[in-house]
């Protein structure tokens, strides 16, 4: 079992559970998915990119990736509808948590003048989104691998209520937010 889930049943529900006085331990807030998605603009004039970023999330998040394409055409950037920009994986179970344990011990601490993840990324129903600028934070991806350095978007999403049950949710699996 991964080591995320195991902390979560073993400390986190019950700790969740006491603080915001919840009765049944199937309303504590808890992990539904996580969503990683990389957009490739640069695609349009190179497709290896597109094929790179692809091979880099499948390699990262340990399944294969979902090509993302335009939904609507933009003549200022040279953009069709159904054109590929992106591609993007939805992780469940155990595959998202042994991603965001990697993430919060291994990848973020790696980023250079990291001083922890902002408070405020929260929106109205308690998920959380950061982005990141390069794909070789994750120890997977080899330095001499990578041709065109990539950002990602790393969208989690939690069953709590509010931001508050949302931050406390994450603070205790070990997300390091900025105080």
């Amino acid at each position: 079992m991964a080591r995320l889930l195991e902390l979560y049943k073993e400390k986190v529900l019950p700790e969740l559970k006491e603080r915001f006085g919840y009765k049944n331990p199937m309303a504590v807030p808890k992990l539904m998915k996580v969503v990683v998605n990389m957009g490739v603009g640069k695609a349009l004039e190179n497709r290896k990119r597109l094929e790179d970023a692809q091979r880099h999330l499948s390699i990262i998040a340990g399944q294969k990736p979902v090509v993302t394409k335009a939904k609507k055409s933009v003549a200022g950037f040279k953009l069709r509808k159904d054109n590929p920009i992106g591609c993007k994986v939805t992780l469940r179970g155990r595959r998202m948590y042994e991603f965001l344990d990697r993430l919060f011990s291994i990848a973020l601490p790696r980023v250079r003048d990291f001083r922890g993840l902002s408070p405020n990324s929260f929106d109205e129903r308690g998920n959380y989104t950061l982005g990141i600028n390069e794909q070789v934070i994750f120890p997977e991806i080899s330095i001499e691998d990578v041709e065109f350095t990539q950002g990602m978007d790393i969208t989690i999403v939690t069953t709590a209520k509010n931001k508050g049950e949302s931050k406390e949710l994450l603070r205790l699996l070990g997300a390091p937010f900025r105080e």
